[in-house]
């Protein structure tokens, strides 16, 4: 039996276990158990909260296919309040390794408890190589891409995993589950790619649906809406400095791209429920 907690960052949830505690032998072939919502739990995926040398802890996440990401904002936001909430630090500022590196969250308490959490993301990678994309530049910045023989433009940004951001006129009437797997998998993303496609409703303001790779569409993504805010900021809808509100389906997450390259996010993270799981044997 394996101790878990669900939890959700504005909709994008969740199965997180103690790894101060709990053991895993498989997390790739947990996550895909634990994700399927007829014979698992549910969720967009699997996080382990582990011991650090680095930082005060460490964070490992596996998509619901069980390939391993680099990072989730909405995650990170997730273990700041687990591990505050479940008394495994007594601190309001924490620093938290992952594969993107090591991220500083500042916990907002009310009444014992977390009630947000805003996580310095970092500098912003617009390298092509670095996110990567197979395009040549320093940069890419409203680039012309055909993908499912219709011509988009994408700008690229890595906030510790890759992003390729299309502005739209409309995003609700997107067929995400047709277009979402065919940028997933264009032969210019080497490491796959996550796609937000983006409605700009004025210039502190964005509507964004997002498609995961190894996971699909999910209600929110923490590392999506950075760049989101970021490819904002580079096409000129948005300005450095200024809080961005971003709008996903699960809820709204407040993005700032620093003039210095940083990006800060602001935002929520809750319970949802706590169980034991009965997980296969080879897991």
């Amino acid at each position: 039996m394996i101790k878990f907690t669900k939890m959700h960052g504005i909709g994008n949830c969740y199965i997180y276990i103690n790894c101060f505690e709990e053991k895993i032998d498989d997390p790739a072939e947990l996550s895909r158990f634990v994700s399927d919502m007829h014979f698992g739990i549910g969720s967009d995926g699997l996080v382990l909260i582990m011991p650090s040398d680095k930082a005060d802890f460490r964070m490992r996440i596996f998509n619901a296919d069980g390939s391993e990401a680099e990072m989730c904002g909405n995650a990170t936001r997730c273990v700041g309040k687990y591990v505050y909430d479940k008394g495994l630090t007594d601190k309001n500022q924490i620093t938290l390794e992952t594969l993107g590196g090591i991220k500083v969250l500042d916990l907002e308490i009310e009444n014992g408890a977390v009630k947000s959490v805003t996580v310095d993301m970092g500098k912003a990678e617009l390298d092509p190589k670095n996110i990567p994309i197979d395009m040549e530049g320093d940069k890419i910045v409203s680039r012309p891409i055909t993908v499912g023989g219709l011509e988009y433009s994408i700008t690229g940004v890595s906030m510790g995993n890759p992003h390729a951001v299309v502005f739209t006129d409309d995003v609700d009437s997107l067929n995400l589950e047709q277009i979402g797997p065919e940028f997933e998998n264009h032969k210019l993303f080497p490491r796959r790619i996550n796609t937000e496609f983006i409605r700009v409703i004025d210039d502190h303001t964005l509507q964004m649906r997002v498609w995961e790779r190894g996971s699909g569409e999910t209600w929110a993504c923490g590392t999506g809406a950075c760049a989101a805010a970021v490819a904002a900021v580079l096409n000129g809808y948005c300005e450095y400095g200024e809080e961005i509100l971003i709008k996903l389906r699960g809820g709204d997450l407040n993005i700032t791209y620093m003039p210095d390259g940083t990006v800060i996010k602001r935002g929520p993270a809750a319970f949802v429920c706590e169980g034991e799981l009965c997980a296969p044997q080879n897991i």
